[in-house]
């Protein structure tokens, strides 16, 4: 049954790139249209870059597919199986996908400018700077929390550490061969995922235990590796895309291809019924599904994260118009693509998984196989397992093609730290470009300079990430900064979704295009964004936490200010176009 279910999916996704992608950039968008892009006009090199197709298509691709397609779908999964399939593939070929192709598009237009700053342009230049500051506190919760969550899965799966770290250094080695001795990508980068895959059996047999190796705490160790990790970050984001950025998102563009292939063969292979069920019909206690499955799913459908890649770095290496619709709207679809095999992983193949039950977050339980029912008995089980379903589930999936249990395990830890990481230093390269621009709106040049962009970009970040602050749900306990600020990040992500698609609906709408097919997703998302902060106020009010009270009034007032600035740029459109 999940085997049959996927082969659907997949073919909708195919029929989805063929002929809705076509409609949206002939239509719409005008993809066809020879002009010069930002690449070309502004190449320095360094983040001007224009890039071949396929190098780009794998650098957009790992750097929107973070660990939040898998997390988030593999949550939702809570309240079973067809509601969590639904929006990850309707969601992905009529929002996402549409979304993320016209950010690329429009800023492929406004000479490589972040979709935050063609809102100024568009609306005013009060909502330029008003989205601007709300995508920089965004950007830098993305930064602390994904920080945190790849020092913590370092830590769980020391297995990982070295294929991780190897494929920086082989990254760079490729970089050099491509962009200076001129050699085609292809064979360089196959080899390099060859290296990759020798490492991830090493590590298996030879894990790298920093605290072991150290003798530090555990919390000495996640402080060194947060520290690292920021670092490595800042100097990724500075250095010329070419040299590591896009060779290393290359070789995980192959790395994911390859491990979504083998999930779903072994899927096809296996062919194991879903043991979740497809509707959950007691919740007990459980956010309602309306809003809370679209915010939970989040990047797996619609990210407004993707706006500020597509807009932010992607836009400024597409060497011709014509790449846009294979690297934005065929990069969504592959994120899309991984949403299903996490909800396949964790609604059929967690059951297929016999083994060390340590390896889950439910030591208690006695070895044997798991099931649904054991990850999501409650939603606070559902919360707590994050990905691990989909380790453990995809892992049972590979290894129905004969991979030894940890071999598999290391390989899907790799697949899900890889993307964790690539999200992390592309966000801090969109963070320096968004403190730039900001610099650049207020009259600011300092905050234009590239080293002191990078700085602000990353130190807000360590802060969220390494201080403690009084845990509002528990008083007498601390918790990092940035997990008392996350409960509100997937709200805040698909309201900033929903202002971009309120961008480009106005921006062409201003070319004459037919702005349908943005407009409705638009006040789809809005209403569902909006409802959810609501939600969320209310449940933050009953507990008392003022803090996340403040932040989350400040946001909704935020949204309701920008969303009536767009009805008035409406009325002066109309105006406009009445009095021409």
């Amino acid at each position: 049954m999940a085997a049959l279910v996927a082969a659907v999916v997949l073919i909708a996704f195919f029929l989805g790139f063929k002929f809705y992608a076509r409609f949206l950039g002939e239509r719409i968008y005008e993809d066809q249209e020879d002009i010069v892009t930002p690449a070309h006009e502004f190449r320095d090199d360094r983040d001007f870059v224009p890039t071949n197709k396929h190098v780009l298509f794998g650098h957009h691709f790992t750097s929107i597919a973070g660990a939040a397609p898998i997390i988030g779908p593999c949550i939702a999964v809570y309240w079973g199986w067809v509601p969590a399939l639904l929006w990850c593939v309707l969601g992905t070929i009529f929002m996402g996908a549409m979304h993320d192709f016209g950010a690329l598009v429009a800023s492929l237009r406004e000479k490589g400018r972040s979709i935050a700053d063609i809102a100024g342009g568009v609306v005013n230049g009060r909502v330029r700077l008003m989205f601007m500051c709300f995508v920089l506190v965004l950007t830098w919760l993305v930064l602390a929390v994904f920080a945190m969550a790849v020092a913590g899965l370092f830590m769980k799966q020391p297995s990982t550490v070295l294929p991780i770290n190897i494929e920086i250094v082989v990254a760079i080695v490729i970089g050099v061969m491509i962009h200076k001795r001129g050699v085609p990508p292809l064979v360089p980068s196959l080899v390099a995922l060859g290296i990759l895959y020798l490492f991830v059996w090493i590590g298996t047999f030879v894990p790298i235990d920093v605290e072991d190796l150290t003798g530090m705490t555990a919390e000495q160790t996640q402080t060194s590796w947060i520290v690292g990790l920021f670092v490595y970050s800042a100097i990724a984001s500075l250095l010329p895309v070419w040299l590591l950025l896009q060779p290393r998102d290359f070789i995980n563009s192959h790395q994911l291809i390859v491990g979504l292939s083998l999930l779903y063969i072994g899927l096809f292979i296996a062919h194991p019924d879903f043991d979740a069920p497809a509707f959950r019909t007691t919740t007990d206690g459980a956010p309602p599904i309306i809003p809370m499955l679209f915010v939970t799913i989040a990047c797996g459908a619609i990210s407004g994260f993707h706006g500020l890649v597509s807009s932010g770095t992607t836009s400024k290496q597409v060497a011709s118009m014509r790449d846009a619709r294979a690297v934005g709207y065929g990069g969504m679809l592959g994120e899309g693509t991984l949403a299903v095999a996490t909800v396949m992983a964790a609604a059929a193949g967690i059951a297929m998984f016999t083994g060390d039950c340590s390896l889950t977050s439910q030591g208690d339980v006695p070895a044997g196989r798991l099931g649904w029912s054991l990850y999501y008995d409650s939603w606070k089980s559902a919360g707590q397992n994050k990905a691990q379903a989909f380790v453990l589930g995809g892992g049972a999936l590979i290894h129905e093609l004969g991979l030894p249990t940890k071999l598999a395990m290391t390989l899907m830890g790799v697949l899900v730290i890889s993307f964790a990481a690539t999200t992390l230093d592309t966000a801090t390269r969109i963070q320096r470009f968004i403190v730039a621009e900001i610099g650049a709106a207020i009259g600011i040049r300092t905050l234009t300079n590239r080293f002191v962009a990078t700085a602000i970009a990353v130190i807000p970040g360590i802060l969220l990430a390494l201080v403690e602050v009084p845990n509002p749900a528990a008083p007498e306990t601390t918790i990092k900064a940035g997990w008392v600020l996350w409960p509100i990040f997937g709200a805040s992500n698909q309201m900033l979704a929903a202002l971009t698609l309120l961008v480009l609906s106005l921006y062409f709408w201003q070319r004459k295009r037919p702005v349908l097919p943005l407009l409705i997703p638009m006040l789809f998302v809005t209403g569902i964004a909006l409802i959810a902060l609501v939600l969320k106020l209310q449940e933050f009010l009953g507990a008392e936490n003022w803090f996340l009270v403040g932040v989350t009034a400040i946001l909704l007032a935020l949204i309701l200010w920008m969303i009536a600035e767009g009805a008035g740029a409406v009325v002066r459109i109309r105006r406009a176009a009445q009095s021409g």
